[in-house]
């Protein structure tokens, strides 16, 4: 009679001892962090001064960029979502020459720096760009190139986080619809798309965290014209120096990503269910007939101009050379003095540097978000449910905050992190982990509860069950999160930036200090080290892709 609670229990205590060293981590060094530069903003000597948040957000100003920071996310998310989950089920259905390398192509952009992607899309559209030169358009200082920098960035959540399930549903479920009279699209409906809806929710949840905190595309694309909540946090933060407007404004992004989390969290447990999950191997096949191949057609032509013009604009300019087209900007790269004593380092280096803080940024990710996500697998309460939320603040809460909260939090024993190493790795992390749990959630979720009782029954601890069970299920949803991870920790600019050692920069972080200095070889320097850094993405990712578990009676 006492079996029940007596599992109960233990599978509570289990729960916890997972949530512990995430809880620790986000305590440390993320909440520690923020706290203490609102707590720097709002307190004077005579206490708290809470009346100023009700003076920033009465001024009209701040009412504007409020209004332009929700509409835009709103707006990129829809856009994305329109535009990417076509290139989903393509990646997840069909078999093609050049997939692989396809796929990794199109996650390159997530990695570049928002800097980068801003200056990319400026010459396609801007003032002597690509469309001004064709067509005599430009779409600078216009929405429009706003929203179409923030698919071209987010394309490869989508594509990652839906296609990764999409690929391992049972297609046997949607044919069994249409074999009872419905047609494709109402089988595709009715019973495709509720399996898909919880990879669908956290796409869109990361997409719209992303916009919402957008930076660099807001500022070289809009202009003066256009501010985010980041954008305005950095202004006042570093131009104005007005802390206590920067600490209402990170209060008030604090707390709208709160209310977002919590919906999303309300609505996607009413959508979760257990799926059949089947190889992905066994899920694809050529195109078959004309729609089909249309379908693949336009996706190609999609990525060609979305992903591929970009990218290709970045190359174009790293090799436009004073003297003609060549290697020079590369083989100024390698003196020390380059960027006009910007560097201590030759800014070759920074690939060493990057590599080296991603690798380490992964591994914690992979470690904290995968505890995140084996603690949240089964359905909670209250305060699990608040722990999920936690996990995704990091993208929605201003970088220019945690990196100045690691400056002035990080600085005293026993955390006195300011010359180590793993300061970068840490920062890093906190953008990876939520990629990690997203990615990991829904697959786990999706494991038939019968499966790990059946198990337990058998005496398996919780630990071998999560080893027999759920580890087998889970290995390749386990690759794309670390992909995922790797990717966001080499792009990672907006924390890394204040944090990095002068001799021991990062892609970004080099990249940022080129462009920020006047002249034509700084310029063709930062367009060479974008060009590295996206070669060395996709070079990576491409590796990660043929590391394809073993299959073995259709596990995966």
């Amino acid at each position: 009679m006492d079996a029940a609670p007596k599992e109960s229990g233990r599978a509570t205590v289990v729960r916890l001892a997972l949530m512990a060293v995430p809880l620790l981590f986000f305590g440390l060094f993320f909440a520690y962090p923020v706290a203490a530069i609102v707590g720097r903003g709002l307190k004077t000597d005579t206490g708290w001064q809470f009346g100023r948040i009700g003076e920033v957000l009465a001024r009209p100003d701040i009412g504007d960029v409020l209004w332009f920071t929700t509409w835009q996310a709103l707006a990129s998310t829809v856009l994305t979502l329109l535009i990417a989950l076509p290139g989903a089920y393509v990646f997840a259905r069909f078999e093609f020459p050049g997939k692989q390398l396809l796929r990794a192509l199109v996650t390159v952009p997530f990695v570049l720096p928002t800097v980068v992607v801003g200056t990319a899309f400026l010459a396609l559209v801007g003032r002597g760009g690509l469309l001004d030169e064709v067509w005599g358009i430009r779409l600078d200082t216009t929405v429009w190139a706003i929203l179409l920098a923030h698919v071209f960035f987010n394309y490869a959540v989508v594509i990652r986080t839906v296609g990764g399930l999409w690929a391992q549903l049972d297609p046997r479920q949607e044919e069994a619809a249409r074999v009872l009279g419905a047609g494709r699209f109402a089988a595709w409906r009715r019973v495709t798309l509720p399996a898909l809806a919880p990879a669908v929710a956290a796409a869109s949840l990361m997409v719209f965290l992303f916009t919402f905190s957008s930076f660099g595309v807001v500022q070289i694309l809009g202009g003066p014209s256009y501010s985010t909540l980041e954008v305005e946090v950095y202004r006042q933060t570093a131009q104005l120096l007005d802390l206590p407007t920067a600490a209402v404004l990170t209060m008030v992004q604090f707390a709208a990503i709160g209310a977002i989390l919590g919906v999303h969290a309300w609505t996607v447990r009413k959508r979760e269910t257990a799926l059949r999950l089947v190889d992905p191997g066994r899920t694809t096949h050529r195109p078959r007939g004309r729609a089909q191949r249309a379908l693949l057609g336009g996706v190609l032509l999609t990525v060609a101009l979305l992903i591929v013009l970009p990218l290709g604009v970045l190359v174009e300019r790293s090799l436009d050379a004073p003297g003609g087209y060549g290697l020079g900007f590369y083989r100024a790269l390698q003196e020390v003095g380059a960027g006009g004593g910007t560097f201590l380092v030759p800014p070759l280096e920074a690939i060493w540097n990057s590599l080296q803080y991603a690798l380490a940024a992964t591994a914690i990710a992979l470690a904290v978000g995968g505890l995140a996500a084996a603690a949240l697998t089964r359905r909670a309460g209250r305060f699990v449910r608040g722990f999920d939320a936690l996990l995704m603040l990091p993208l929605g809460v201003s970088a220019v905050t945690v990196g100045f909260g690691f400056l002035i939090t990080l600085d005293e024993p026993p955390l006195d992190l300011r010359t180590s190493w793993i300061l970068v790795p840490l920062a890093q992390a906190l953008v990876g982990v939520p990629f990690v749990v997203r990615t990991m959630l829904p697959v786990l979720r999706a494991v038939d509860e019968r499966l790990r009782e059946a198990a337990a029954v058998l005496g398996a601890s919780p630990l071998r069950v999560w080893r027999e069970v759920d580890l087998p299920m889970v290995r390749r949803a386990l690759l794309i999160a670390a992909g995922f991870a790797f990717a966001v920790s080499l792009g990672e600019f907006g924390a890394t930036v204040f944090i990095a050692r002068p001799d021991h920069p990062t892609l970004p972080v080099a990249v940022a200090r080129l462009l920020g200095r006047a002249g034509q070889m700084n310029y063709g320097q930062a367009m060479a080290l974008s060009t590295i850094l996206m070669l060395v993405c996709a070079v990576s990712l491409l590796a990660l892709e043929r590391l394809r578990p073993d299959k073995t009676s259709g596990e995966f």
